[in-house]
């Protein structure tokens, strides 16, 4: 079947091939057609004749290219009939397999049926057995504990049946599933026939020892166990089939379903196909492409359904070997069982036969149990009448219930016992004793019977429930059985792939067992690596703690910082008071520019009524300036709010002085706008179209200066934001960087915009090109528009120099618009050569036509005349001309002498700014480099938009060379028109055209002037290097003009006009072709055009996606990824730079086409013609360049399938790349939290900062004020000592004065004097005294004054050591915060790198996969464009077919009028004759009168009136029949024309039908070798299966032969791999766990190292440079602080002092209150959990006096079955063993064991019976035959010894019913439960080791007993908890052969 599919695939590949090669020749024929589409445009004549022919070469062409593809369509055709084919065959095959699998899945539910009736067959004899058996085993008094049988729950699970119709695998495994549970079922009762039997046996044989028969039973029920055990696991490998088929079917039919409807899908397509390609017929060329497209996705559809299948075979393979490799396992643990069945019964016959002869020992005791019999036969009678045998499932619940029973009865057998073995002690109350233990346990049956009864009742109730169920799953079951007999059929070819896949299988098993002994060494080499790998382990523990240890460090510090946020957020709300201000006065100056501008308006309405359209430009133009000075008004407050926060006063003052400059600059605006007026009356289109624009760009404008705002207020949010975060230096700089960032961004669009501006300024040129082409004015307009011209160039230079001095401040923008002038430069070059090659082909001409000039015909004298007049007036407008040349050549000498003075004013500004600059460079050396990266990304986009320039320039190239060729068109004109003039005679409408050609030239010029005004535009946009080179250009146009002038006016111009005007008459008629051409390529132009804003809009589209994309990046990483973000910035931008290089390149070829495409047409003219065209170099020129673009084709095609590789690559690294992103974002955002922390940090630390600057500068203040009082106080001292030293010499010259006058004056005059002197005394000695005491005043003030400056010394002193000492402190943190900073900063970089690179990744792909869909939809449009003209040709045709016929029919029409014209003319000329022979008559009649023969001539009268009528009337008929015969001859040229049309369609029909037989025949061919080849596949598959059959049979009875051999070593081999599979994957999850673990460990702690270490370098570098420059400044302010500090510091303490006490009482108080509160509670919760305590321990008393005397019986159980289990000679061990648990010392255990050789029986007695230790045990007298002991069962000897042993306080508890039937579910349980990972791992408590080994002697603790460990260690060991004394194992199956010792040295080595 492999090979079959293989073949099919193979097969497949091939067709798909060819279908490839089918393609690319259709691909290749398409492109050829398009060709020649394009090339249709060269091919126009003139003559209809000509353009029939044209039309019906193309016609042919066309029916060969059809011809071709309805061949190509045929050939897939077949191609797709030989893939369904193929496609039905494997269907067919697939069928066939389906049929045999049903076939067999028939034979097994056959089997399964049989199963069955032997199953219900078995469980009746089983029923029949246990009846008889449980009387027996009554009758005997022992009963064996009951172990539940889950083997019958896997019957209720499998009752589903069939789930629906699908029977495919999964039915066949649950088939086989179910037989192999029924033969499992089936062995299992055998084996519980068997052992009932032996039982019946065994009780017919009742005389036999107690000891014995314990012991059988409890050998019984140790091989009740093992089946239990045996069934639990089969019972699980069942459940993990069912799942396994389960999922496996779902899979199948999920699958199969999915096929079913492609191939239903591709059918319907398949079909579609079919009927559009019957519909079309002739239009199949336009449907070629889709059909073809739908035909590969058919090929690989079909592909892709053959390999699902493939999966599904191999799938299905799989699972089948899985299958059939737990059948064999299974079927090996079955043999296993049967023979320990087997062994158990030779064991159970050596027992009976001592049974038999401890018959008559048990003679006795039959009597007192006859009445228990009787009981037991009633009850027995009572069950066998309600329970149904023939009910599977009721029979599994009676089971279950009889097992329980007999638990429930062996407990009470159990008491009967012990009152048996004290009736034996006794033996004279043995009747009477009897007699009552037989009532008490009748009462206890009869209680028990009653309860049965009930349950019995529930039981009936439940198996009529059952047995409803059973009928519903019996129709069910007879539904699947007819449905399986109908799939018999099918399935039974499938059933010998089936065996052979068997036989596979068993091979495969063989391998499996090597790989068994691999496995085991392997899990040696795990186990080693795990150890190494713990080791690592705890490595990386004790790194993880050293790292805890930083967190916990690090979490200190961010409390500290979060309090230092706080305070940065006081600082914050100041900040956001101040941008508020700003924001205030940012719109106080708007509305003041609003004010302004409503003046300008008002004044500009006042001015402009001359005319209204200038008014409306005036006023456009005037908002435009407007709104510019906005911008820079704007940029100018946004710079303002950059430097506010550091120094506010200073920047306002800035501002104040940038808005009076601003409104200086709008004043000087306006008195310069009011000179612009005047505009051209000419340009009244131009300017209405200039004015939409202008409207446009205004609402653009408008639309962005309120982005604008929402972005500024944006950017104030975010830096208020962004404030929190960063440290004040740092945040100055950040917003800085953020609003330059924005800047950039806004230059960008705004160049983008402008780029968008241009393109539509081309397009409005291109269209006033042809508008101004088209009208042509007179010659009074061209002086006219002169003199406006002049008026214009006056107001533009007034204009220039108006808007150079607003420009100024837009440096930046004039670079860009260098570029493009610089563009514009090279176009004009381009014009000029181009204008060169015009005159050299010229002169050319003028040569050949001067070679070739014809005789003049003479002229006239009034024509020259008016020829020599007009051109006067021609020189006479060329003075003029060069007049206002002349005047304009000044004014932009007057401009360039503006621009120089504008220029110096400019450097000195600058010169300003630099002093300016060089304050702040010191704190923009850290920062450069952040504006480095910024610049990198602004050439960037400079280098996109100048490619995007360069396509423009390209665009403007192609539209010159167009506009260059209208040129050449006019001038032809022009002189072909003069030229004609001396061909013929020069009337007027010949010197009209002359005329019109001057006017053309005139045109020239004024397209010229207006190419003038838009350059001069431009320059109102740039400086002085643009105004030069514009002057330059407007000197060479205006040298242009002059050269033309004076052609016109020079007598070679005469010359040239007289030999031109020859050709005017010629070219009349070239130059409507060629403007017929002209309107066709301009229809091209206009479609070009829309293609190309189409491409446009594509791209603004994609730049709108990557601005999507952007903003996605920008949310992911907000927090930690700044720097990030510029880099993903570059990438997108990369990206577009690149998806623009190949558009540009894409758009250039096309352009490259369409100039060949003119080129060609020019040149096809122009040989037709015969006139100048286009140089056969040239030619070349254009097909080399063809060629070299068609190889350029093939390169890109080359670099797209590497795009799309490169895709593919990328896709797959994609999802890694994706994982990686997600781990470093959360690495990221774990740093962005630590960096956010620094940055709080450094905030709170220069904050600290600022405020002691302010507090320096405020003491200062205070200083200068002191030292200005201090100043006054010593002016007033030097003026008041002055004072006293003019008082003092006064005072002297008095005294002298007296002293004479009283000398020389009387008495009287003396006394007079004395008065005077004594009174003037008095007044200078109270003045003195005033001065004395504000002399002290002063002294007094000095000293404190004095005293103050020594204290404020000594404060400032102090303060300067503290805050030296902060400054340390400071400097130490901020070195540490750099130091973590560079490190960040590092890790930030290495994270958005591998962003970028991600980014760019999925930005390629993107791209790459827009790059496709543009292909496929310009392909598309292609097609349909090759659609729309095929449909065009072929309604030409039919018109041309239409005209065609009429012709005909006129034709025929003019035939039938020529016939009856003939016929006339025939007619008359009869007439004629006739008139002739009746003359000839008359003159015989003549003859005979004169003879005098008149009879005569009356008869000849006669017979010559009867011919004539004859004549007429044959002549009549013969008209008649001409006319008839006329008609039938055009009916059969009409008939035949309908024959030959008719036999057209006939041979088409033919063909199509040759065509399809061919098809068919093709076919038939390929079906019927397929049809051969897959019956030779058949053949060889059957031989290679009898092959294998036959090999397979011989290996079979070798492997029989050696399973044999080998099954217990596959038993070993078995367990052995399960435990080794289970330890490999525990060891290898660990081991990749803790491997994953290390690795991540490692990777964390060295990005922790790194990043730890960068961050404290750049720390340090950063905060060192700023700490000196503070340190700078602090000195400076210290010193002069040092006297005011001391004042403000006391107030400050004290104040603090102050709210430090009163926060302390509040607080204490609060606690206080709060410590109560808790004390209160706590007292309340200690008498809770006193009261609890006290409850638990008197719980914990009851049960410790309730569980002392208790025993774990599965224990015990354990010991004893584990010591028959071991060999002989072992023996020994397992005693020791029971005596160290028993808490035995060693002298006694040998002992014990000396005396065990004499026999078993003495063993147990003198262990159990008699023991040194026995206290309580009644001492009654010992026989010498000792039959008492050997009467006594070993369970109730062992009971006594425990009860001895553990001396209870209470008596020992009974254990009921209830509590028995719980332990024994848990055991169960809890055995075939795997053992849990707590077991697994080793407890740090217990001293004990734990290991995970089987231990057969100790199951698990049960839930129902419960085991305490008591206070005190009194207590026996075995009543201690398991997991304390002892270890706990999970009981696991050991084989029969592994000896039970080895398990028990295990034991003793623990």
């Amino acid at each position: 079947m492999a090979s079959w599919l293989g073949g099919l695939g193979s097969g497949l590949g091939q067709s798909l091939g060819q279908v490839g090669d089918s393609l690319s020749s259709l691909t290749g024929q398409i492109s050829s057609f398009t060709k020649d589409i394009l090339l249709e445009g060269a091919e126009e004549v003139g003559d209809t004749a000509t353009e029939l022919h044209v039309s019906n070469s193309r016609l042919r062409e066309i029916e060969s290219i059809n011809a071709a593809q309805k061949f190509e369509n045929d050939r897939l055709k077949k191609v797709c009939s030989d893939l369904e084919e193929k496609h039905e065959a494997a269907e067919l095959q697939i069928k066939q397999l389906s049929i045999e699998y049903r076939n067999q899945l028939q034979q097994k539910e056959v089997e399964i049926s049989h199963l069955k009736a032997r199953q219900n067959a078995l469980q009746e004899q089983l029923q029949k057995v246990q009846t008889a058996a449980q009387t027996a085993q009554l009758a005997a008094g022992v009963l064996p504990a009951a172990t539940a049988s889950a083997s019958y729950v896997s019957e209720v699970r499998h009752s589903s049946g069939f789930e629906g119709d699908d029977m495919d695998f999964g039915d066949i495994i649950w088939s086989q599933q179910e037989i192999n549970r029924l033969s499992n079922e089936v062995s299992r009762l055998e084996s519980e026939v068997d052992h009932w039997k032996q039982i019946a046996v065994s009780s017919k044989v009742q005389g036999t020892h107690d000891a014995e028969q314990s012991e059988i039973c409890k050998l019984q029920n140790v091989v009740k166990e093992l089946k239990q055990n045996l069934s639990q696991e089969i019972d699980e490998h069942q459940h993990e089939l069912s799942v396994l088929q389960d999922a496996h079917r779902q899979k199948l039919v999920e699958i199969s379903r999915r096929h079913r409807e492609e191939l239903r899908e591709y059918e319907e397509r398949i079909e579609e196909l079919e009927n559009r390609l019957q519909q079309d017929g002739v239009n199949t060329d336009a449907v070629d492409d889709s059909k073809v497209t739908e035909q590969k996705k058919k090929a690989e559809s079909l592909d892709g359904g053959q390999v699902e299948e493939l999966q599904v075979v191999k799938d299905l393979e799989d699972e089948i070997r899985k299958l059939n490799h737990k059948l064999s396992s299974a079927k090996a643990e079955n043999k296993n069982l049967l023979k320990e069945q087997e062994c158990a019964k030779l064991e159970k016959i050596q027992i009976a036969q001592d049974y038999e002869k401890l018959k008559s020992d048990f003679n006795v005791l039959q009597r007192s149990v006859a009445e228990q019999d009787a009981l037991l036969k009633e009850q027995k009678q009572l069950q066998s009448k309600t329970s149904l045998p023939h009910d599977v499932v009721t029979l599994q619940q009676a089971l279950l219930e009889a097992e329980n029973e007999i638990a429930r009865l062996s407990s009470l057998n159990q008491g009967l016992e012990k009152e048996l073995t004290s009736a034996q002690h006794k033996h004279e109350n043995i009747l009477s004793s009897n007699t009552e233990d037989q009532n008490s346990e009748i009462n206890q049956l009869r209680h028990d019977l009653e309860k049965k009864e009930q349950e019995l009742d529930e039981s009936v109730a439940e198996r009529e429930t059952l047995i409803a169920e059973l009928e519903e799953l019996d129709k069910q079951n007879q539904e699947a059985t007819q449905h399986m007999i109908a799939l018999k059929e099918q399935l039974s070819k499938q059933h010998t792939e089936t065996d052979s896949i068997i036989k596979q299988l068993k091979l495969d098993i063989d391998c499996e067992r090597k790989k068994v002994s691999e496995l085991e060494t392997e899990k040696m080499k795990t186990i080693k690596e795990l150890d190494s790998q713990k080791e690592k382990l705890s490595h990386c523990s004790y790194a993880l703690n050293d790292l805890q240890i930083t967190k916990q460090q690090l979490q200190d510090n961010i409390k500290d910082l979060q309090e230092q946020l706080r305070k940065a957020q006081d600082c914050n709300s100041h900040s956001k008071k101040e941008i508020g201000e700003l924001q205030q006065r940012l719109k106080e100056r708007e509305e003041e520019l609003h004010v302004s501008l409503s003046k300008l308006t008002e004044k500009s309405n006042e001015e402009s009524n001359y005319t209204c359209q200038g008014l409306i430009l005036k006023e456009r133009e005037a908002e435009i300036a407007k709104l510019q000075n906005n911008v820079s008004e704007n940029k100018q407050i946004n710079e303002d709010l950059q430097k506010s926060l550091s120094n506010l006063r200073t920047e306002n003052a800035k501002l104040i002085a940038a808005i009076e400059e601003l409104k200086q600059e709008l004043s000087d605006a306006i008195s310069e706008k009011k000179k612009v007026y005047l505009e051209k009356d000419t340009l009244v289109e131009a300017l209405k179209m200039e004015k939409r624009q202008l409207e446009s760009e205004l609402n653009e404008t408008e639309k962005r200066l309120l982005e604008q705002a929402h972005k500024y207020k944006q950017t104030i949010e975010e830096l208020s934001n962004t404030r929190s975060m960063d440290t004040t230096a740092l945040q100055l700089e950040h917003e800085r960087l953020v609003k330059l960032h924005q800047e950039k961004d806004f230059k960008l669009a705004e160049l983008k915009k402008t780029i968008e501006q241009m393109e539509t300024d081309h397009q409005e040129t291109k269209e006033m090109l042809t508008t101004s082409l088209g009208g042509q004015k007179q010659l009074t307009d061209l002086i006219k528009e002169k003199e406006v011209f002049i008026e214009k160039y006056k107001n533009q230079a007034l204009q220039v120099k108006q808007e150079l001095e607003e420009y100024m401040k837009a440096s930046k923008k004039q670079d860009v618009l260098k570029q493009n002038l610089e563009e514009k430069d090279r176009s004009l070059a381009v014009m000029k050569e181009e204008n060169n090659h015009l005159k050299e082909e010229i002169e050319r001409l003028k040569d050949q036509q001067s070679r070739s000039t014809p005789v003049v015909e003479p002229k006239t004298l009034d024509i020259i005349i008016e020829l020599e007049s007009e051109v006067t007036q021609l020189k006479v407008i060329k003075n003029n001309l060069e007049e206002e040349i002349k005047v304009h050549k000044k004014t932009i000498e007057d401009q360039n002498q503006a621009t120089v003075k504008l220029q110096q004013s400019l450097q000195e500004q600058r010169k300003e700014i630099d002093e300016s600059k060089l304050q702040c460079e010191q704190m923009n050396v850290t920062h450069e480099r952040l504006f480095l990266e910024k610049d990198e990304e602004i050439k960037n986009l400079q280098k996109t938009i100048e490619q995007i320039k360069t396509q423009l320039h390209k665009e403007r190239q192609i539209i010159q060379t167009y506009s260059s060729d209208l040129f050449q068109e006019t001038k032809v004109q022009t002189l072909n028109g003069e030229n004609g003039n001396e061909k013929h005679d020069l009337s007027k409408a010949e010197i009209e055209r002359l005329v019109k050609g001057i006017k053309e030239r005139e045109m020239e010029i004024k397209l010229l002037n207006e190419k003038n005004v838009s350059l001069s535009q431009q320059i109102d946009q740039l400086s002085k290097d643009e105004v030069g080179k514009l002057t330059r250009i407007i000197q060479e146009k205006d040298l242009e003009i002059q050269a033309l002038n004076a052609r016109v006016s020079s007598a070679s111009y005469r010359q040239d006009v007289l030999s031109l005007q020859q050709q005017l008459q010629a070219y009349v008629l070239e130059r409507e072709q060629v403007l017929a051409v002209l309107s066709e390529k301009t229809r091209e132009n206009s479609q070009l055009k829309t293609e190309y804003r189409n491409i446009m809009d594509m791209v603004a589209a994609k730049e709108a996606a990557l601005v999507r994309l952007q903003e996605e990046n920008r949310r992911l990483s907000n927090r930690s990824e700044n720097s990030s973000q510029d880099m993903s910035r570059e990438t997108i931008q990369n990206l577009s730079r690149i998806i623009r290089e190949k558009d540009i390149e894409i758009d250039a070829l096309s352009q490259k086409c369409q100039t060949l495409l003119t080129v060609l047409q020019t040149s096809s003219t122009g040989a037709d013609n015969g006139a100048g065209g286009v140089n056969s170099n040239q030619f070349e020129e254009l097909l080399q360049e063809r060629d070299k673009l068609k190889q350029q084709v093939k390169k890109m095609e080359e670099w797209k399938q590497q795009v799309i590789t490169t895709v593919q690559n990328m896709q797959h690294e994609s999802a890694h790349l994706q994982e990686e992103l997600h781990k470093l974002q959360a690495q990221i955002s774990v740093e962005s939290d630590s960096t956010s922390r620094l940055q709080v940090d450094y905030n709170g630390l220069i904050q600290s900062y600022e405020q002691n600057e302010k507090k320096l500068k405020s003491f200062s203040q205070e200083l200068a004020q002191v030292q200005h009082s201090i100043g006054q106080l010593y002016n007033t001292k030097d003026l008041l000592l002055s004072k006293l030293d003019l008082v003092t010499p006064s005072v002297a010259t008095a005294a002298t004065v007296s002293q004479l006058s009283g000398v020389q004056c009387s008495p009287p005059e003396a006394l007079e004097e004395c008065k005077l002197l004594q009174n003037e005394l008095e007044q200078l000695k109270k003045k003195l005294q005033e001065k004395d005491s504000t002399i002290r005043i002063l002294q007094e003030n000095n000293q404190r004054l004095s005293d103050s400056v020594a204290t404020a010394s000594e404060i400032e002193r102090k303060s300067q050591e503290g805050t030296e000492s902060e400054m340390r402190q400071i400097k130490e943190k901020h070195d540490v915060l750099q130091k973590s900073l560079r490190e960040k900063d590092i890790l930030i970089k290495s994270k958005s790198d591998q962003l970028l690179s991600v980014s760019e990744n999925l930005s390629n792909k993107e791209n790459e996969n827009e790059l496709l869909k543009q292909a496929v939809t310009n392909l598309k449009e292609r097609n349909l464009i090759l659609e729309m003209d095929i449909r065009k040709l072929k309604e030409e045709n039919e018109k041309i077919v239409a005209r065609c016929r009429e012709k005909e029919t006129e034709f025929r029409a003019l035939q039938e009028t020529n016939m009856q014209f003939s016929m006339m003319l025939k007619e008359k000329e009869f007439e004629s004759h006739s008139m002739k022979e009746k003359a000839l008559a008359f003159e015989k009649l003549l003859k005979d009168k004169e003879q005098g023969k008149t009879g005569e001539l009356n008869q000849l009268l006669n017979e010559v009136k009867s011919m004539q009528e004859k004549a007429v009337t044959f002549q009549q008929e013969r008209d008649q029949v001409m006319v008839a015969l006329k008609q039938k001859q055009m009916e059969s040229s009409a008939l035949q024309s309908e024959v030959q049309h008719l036999h057209e369609k006939e041979q088409r029909l033919n063909q199509e039908l040759e065509r399809l037989r061919n098809h068919l025949l093709e076919m038939e061919d390929s079906y019927t070798r397929e049809a051969l080849a897959a019956e030779d596949r058949e053949v060889k598959l059957r031989k290679k299966v009898l092959i294998l059959e036959e090999k397979l049979a011989s290996s079979s009875t070798a492997v029989e032969n050696a399973s044999h051999q080998a099954s217990l070593q596959v038993e070993s081999l078995q367990e052995q791999l399960n435990l080794v599979s289970k330890q490999r994957d525990e060891t290898v999850l660990q081991l990749t766990i803790s491997q994953d673990q290390v690795k991540q460990y490692a990777l964390s702690l060295a990005n922790l190292q790194m990043v730890l270490e960068q961050f404290q370098q750049e720390e340090k570098a950063m905060y060192s440079a700023e700490l000196e420059r503070h340190q700078k400044q602090s000195a400076e302010w210290k010193k002069k602080a040092e006297n005011l500090e001391e004042k403000v510091v006391s107030l400050q303490v004290s104040l603090e002092e102050a709210n430090a006490a009163l926060d302390a009482a509040s607080r204490l108080t609060e606690q206080l209150d709060i410590k109560e509160e808790q004390i209160e509670e706590l007292k309340k919760e200690g008498e809770i959990k006193r009261e609890m305590l006290e409850d638990v321990q008197n719980k914990l008393m009851n049960l410790m006096n309730s569980t002392e005397g208790k025993v774990d019986k599965l224990l015990m159980r354990n010991l004893f079955i584990g010591h028959f289990h071991t060999p002989k000679n072992k023996r020994l061990e397992v005693l020791r063993l029971m005596g160290s648990i028993l808490g035995l010392k060693k002298e006694e255990l040998d002992q014990l064991l000396s005396e065990e050789q004499r026999g078993v029986t003495r063993w147990v007695t003198g262990w159990l019976g008699g023991g040194a230790g026995s206290k309580s045990v009644p001492s009654t007298p010992l026989r010498p035959t000792h039959q008492n002991i050997f009467n006594s069962s070993f369970s109730e000897l062992f009971v006594k010894f425990l009860e001895t042993e553990s001396c209870p306080s209470l008596p020992p508890p009974k254990l009921s019913v209830h509590h028995m039937k719980p332990l024994g579910a848990a055991g169960t349980a809890q055995t075939s439960s795997t053992p849990p990972s707590s077991q697994m791992q080793d407890s740090p408590v217990s001293g004990m080791g734990r290991r995970p080994d089987a231990n057969p002697f100790l199951a698990p603790r049960s839930a129902a007993v419960p085991l305490i460990t008591p206070a005190s260690s009194s207590g026996h060991l075995l009543m201690k908890p398991i997991s304390d004394a002892l270890p706990t194992f999970t009981p696991l199956p050991v084989s029969p052969d592994a000896s039970a010792g080895a398990v028990l040295k295990d034991l003793l080595k623990q």
